[in-house]
């Protein structure tokens, strides 16, 4: 994995990674102001170290595993991860996830209750246009004439560098476009100095977004040729259809063909789904190597002893474990942090358990403890789904939930661990693990053709559920009973069918607002913060832009509507 393997730039304030105030009011510190651009970038490797640090940007906190030097100052280290702040809001804004901590303003993003001070919408923000200003120092550093200046050659090399940051910064601008609709605009066109950034409407940043994709489509490593972690042809194909599949959602006309013409190039790219590969092999420790990755189009890299934080997997792995799980012998951990669960309102899309099996309470080492009797201690029932993607620990655990600050109120995911498909624990068993995230994969391409076929004018349906019931039958262990036919690929079904396979992957909330259901249509526990869930206003499609960048900035950033 590129991160693993290539020592991490530390950035500094005269390359302008860190000078993130003269492209916006963050508070940054700088971390080193010794060395200069002209002395970094003098060959390809430095260049490689450069890119390395924007990869970097979505795993990493700082600059010295999870403690010291931060990227950003506000909330803690952890709480600020890139990662762990998007899946936050991707997540915990739906039925997918509840977080049972009392930190800040957490619980108001399940609620839908945020308001423009929310601390962690605030600093996703800040997170993402550090990511943001990162890639424009780099762009700018690597440009023909740079390039020219310091005696190298502007070859093929360099050109997929210069279009992997391209790529980077699109990704982030989009995930800030999703969230925010109106945000900030600054590209390495700006000047580098004290300014004010303006604001930029939903529409055009969708315009500039896909003229930067279809640009760097040629230049950029050819489909499924990348080191694996970095990006290809693959990752902008795939967020090419991300764009265009959720246009409407975006204020611009429906481009439902346009995402078909992408999902089939993404289709036709030798990505696969090996029927052999179980499904919970996908969210291993050793999921870069155990088959899973035959699949995957864009990762984020994790690895227990040389990317630390405490986001990103870390958090997911942590935080979803407590109760009368077994940390170290079923996650490879030394602890749960007694957070994360899920609701009713996912389990119920998988239907009813067909069966269940006594669980009894087990040392770290797996095997079962006796008491002073010789008798085994029962922690309960595990129930057994037929669709083998329901990964939810259910011992000692309630359906539902009344009281979300109890962690034994709801069903725990069991989803991602730091063990790997041979049973060994990751390279790091204290606290990191070495899970992959996998941002883009095939089955959400599938699931996106189907959605696409169903509502434009092209593509085929026959071939759309064909697509669907590969992942149907790993779900169910290659039966075929399964199988769904053309009358039932409705939106409706389509919708669960990406909650039972995307669950807990960062996908949910656009997914929702997509199909309008995230707000005045949808309802589950907790939500509108009340036990059994209401409907919220619609004005919740879109985060607020922070009130903090408002004072800073105001003749430029006006807010989104109905937030003060």
């Amino acid at each position: 994995m590129m991160l693993r393997y290539i020592k991490i730039l530390v950035c500094i304030s005269s390359l302008g990674f860190f000078t993130i105030s003269c492209e916006k009011d963050l508070d940054v510190v700088p971390e080193d102001n010794r060395i200069t651009a002209d002395q970094v970038f003098t060959s390809e490797d430095g260049y490689r170290a450069g890119l390395a640090k924007l990869y970097g940007g979505y795993s990493l906190s700082g600059q010295r595993g999870p403690f010291g030097l931060p990227d950003l100052k506000g909330l803690n280290e952890g709480f600020s991860n890139y990662l762990r702040l998007y899946w936050k809001l991707q997540e915990l804004t739906t039925d997918e996830a509840v977080i049972g901590w009392d930190d800040g303003t957490i619980k108001d993003l399940h609620s839908q209750t945020w308001t423009s001070g929310n601390e962690f919408i605030r600093t996703m923000y800040d997170r993402l246009f550090f990511q943001i200003a990162s890639c424009n120092s780099f762009i700018r550093e690597i440009t023909p004439e740079k390039v020219s200046e310091r005696g190298l050659t502007d070859n093929d090399v360099i050109k997929s560098y210069r279009s992997e940051a391209r790529f980077l910064r699109a990704l982030t601008y989009w995930h800030a476009m999703d969230l925010y609709a109106n945000p900030t605009f600054v590209t390495e066109k700006d000047k580098v100095g004290g300014f004010l950034p303006p604001q930029i409407k939903r529409a055009e940043l969708f315009t500039y977004l896909e003229e930067e994709l279809l640009a760097i489509e040629n230049e950029i490593s050819a489909v499924r040729t990348a080191q694996y972690g970095r990006a290809d042809q693959g990752a902008v194909w795939t967020l090419l259809a991300k764009l265009y599949l959720n246009a409407e959602a975006y204020g611009v006309p429906e481009r439902y063909n346009d995402c078909v013409t992408y999902c089939e190039k993404i289709i036709n790219g030798g990505y696969s789904i090996d029927p052999s590969v179980p499904y919970n092999y996908l969210f291993l420790a050793d999921n870069d190597s155990n088959g899973a990755q035959s699949e995957f189009i864009f990762t984020i890299p994790f690895d227990g002893l040389r990317t630390q934080s405490f986001g990103g997997t870390t958090f997911i792995v942590h935080a979803a474990v407590g109760g009368s799980m077994n940390p170290r012998a079923d996650f490879g951990i030394n602890g749960g942090w007694f957070g994360l669960r899920t609701t009713s309102g996912l389990i119920d899309k998988f239907g009813a358990p067909i069966n269940q099996t006594e669980v009894f309470k087990r040392d770290d080492k797996g095997e079962v403890v006796l008491d002073d009797d010789g008798n085994r201690e029962s922690l309960g029932f595990q129930q057994i789904w037929n669709d083998k993607r329901l990964l939810a620990y259910t011992p000692g655990q309630t359906k539902e939930i009344n009281d979300i600050s109890n962690f034994g109120d709801g069903y725990a995911i069991q989803k991602y661990r730091n063990i790997t498909s041979t049973g060994e624990v990751g390279s790091d068993s204290e606290d990191h693990p070495d899970t992959d995230f996998p941002m883009f994969r095939l089955a959400d391409v599938y699931l996106m053709y189907a959605e696409s076929v169903l509502k434009g004018t092209s593509g085929d349906k026959a071939v759309a559920v064909g697509y669907i019931n590969q992942l149907r039958q790993r779900a169910h262990e290659g039966s075929t009973s399964f199988n769904i036919t053309e009358a039932d690929l409705t939106e409706d079904f389509i919708i669960d069918e990406r909650a039972r396979e995307l669950y807990w992957e960062g996908h949910r909330r656009t997914d929702l607002i997509r199909v309008k259901r995230f707000t005045e249509n949808g309802v589950w526990p907790f939500k509108g913060n009340v036990p059994q869930g209401r409907t919220t206003a619609s004005f919740r499609n879109i985060m607020p832009i922070p009130a903090k960048e408002i004072a800073l900035n105001p003749d430029n950033l006006k807010q989104n509507p109905e937030y003060n």
